[in-house]
């Protein structure tokens, strides 16, 4: 063991809150090792041996975007190649085979779109909910909300937005669009993107309002390890500020999600590697205590070091996702979906118990694609 790393370890093993520095000397060490089996042991006082997946299906309503960002290659403009966008009837189709299929969840999120109006996006969620009633629709990054606001013309009350939201049938928000909480790196890279501070009081917002949401970290492109720590930091805070403040909402899970290159404006830098993304999720995993769930998104991961990272802090392997058009490894043609088979057999020769979960982490009882929570009622 890294002798830098005894003093994090009895911080980890006496339940000790770890500092930013700490952070720093995990990054930093050769030793992956102990920084997985240090993240694992918090993993399995939290979970035991539980490992939680879902059946889930993604949507992705638009590539077309006001915004350009150098690290993405989903966004199109107007007449480019390649651009679409969804009406609320496909969107409503797409939701009756999710539904079909046995899907708990809508995972739903997109370009910022300059032109459709905000009743296109409560029309999605009242037709999705109309066809697909049991469906938890996860939706709408910080970002869009923000976007959301402003072309309903009430870019200062985020609460009365995401009220209308949830009223149309928003369950929660899935956390993307945070990427690295630093002036520097957003000026570079994601400039007009909202800052940290728009992103946090997002959620806020929506965890008085007892919507639970989730939390992302975009990694291994133009940032130091120094603005993934205060990313981190900052989202801890944010937690115990929710918690102190006892919110009916939550951040629920942190997702960190690698960088890949693709055809983006960034495509020249390497993305990082198979050990740093283990140890990114090894490192999310001791310093967000506040935080119940680490998932490894494996369509960005891959499965296989995703199955590895449940031995090194990660709970979550997410789900069978079926088609994500933002970004994963290998290019637009590989494959995006697993199934349930796979993602229980990839569990289980990890040494862990595969549990399914909706999206508020309930047990799900299954009967083909028939399925109710654990403990409530069966619909008759």
């Amino acid at each position: 063991m890294d002798s830098a790393l005894k003093n994090i370890r009895q911080k980890v093993e006496n339940q000790i809150r770890l500092s930013a520095e700490d952070a720093m000397t995990l990054l930093t060490t050769p030793d992956i090792w102990t920084v997985c089996e240090l993240a694992d042991r918090v993993k399995r006082r939290m979970h035991g041996d539980l490992v939680y997946y879902n059946i889930n299906r993604h949507l992705n309503y638009t590539n077309l975007c006001a915004l350009s960002c150098k690290f993405c290659a989903f966004y199109r403009k107007k007449g480019q190649e390649g651009a679409y966008e969804y009406s609320v009837d496909q969107i409503k189709a797409e939701a009756i085979k999710a539904s079909e299929a046995g899907a708990t969840e809508m995972h739903i999120v997109g370009g910022l779109h300059p032109w459709l109006p905000f009743e296109y996006y409560t029309d999605m969620l009242k037709a999705i909910r109309e066809a697909a009633p049991k469906l938890h629709i996860k939706a709408f990054t910080a970002v869009e909300i923000v976007h959301l606001a402003r072309i309903s013309k009430r870019p200062n009350d985020l609460r009365a937005v995401l009220s209308d939201l949830k009223e149309a049938g928003l369950g929660s928000l899935p956390g993307g669009g945070a990427e690295v909480f630093d002036d520097r790196v957003h000026d570079e890279a994601f400039k007009g993107k909202i800052r940290s501070d728009k992103w946090i009081e997002v959620h806020e917002v929506a965890h008085e309002l007892g919507i639970k949401t989730n939390a992302t970290i975009l990694y291994g492109h133009i940032e130091s390890l120094e603005d993934r720590v205060h990313h981190l930091c900052m989202l801890r805070e944010a937690q115990d500020k929710a918690i102190a403040n006892d919110l009916p909402g939550r951040f629920q899970t942190v997702i960190p999600l690698p960088f890949i290159p693709d055809d983006s404006e960034l495509e020249h830098l390497p993305g990082p590697s198979g050990l740093e993304n283990l140890k990114m999720l090894a490192v999310s995993r001791l310093m967000l205590d506040n935080f119940a769930h680490v998932k490894s998104f494996w369509i960005m991961q891959t499965l296989e070091l995703s199955q590895l990272a449940l031995q090194a802090g990660v709970d979550d392997i997410d789900g069978t996702v079926v088609w994500y058009d933002i970004t994963h490894v290998g290019g637009e043609h590989t494959h995006q979906e697993v199934g349930v088979t796979e993602l229980r057999t990839a569990i289980r020769d990890a040494g862990l118990t595969p549990v399914e979960r909706d999206t508020l982490y309930r047990r799900v009882i299954r009967d083909g694609a028939q399925w109710h929570v654990e403990d409530a009622p069966v619909a008759v």
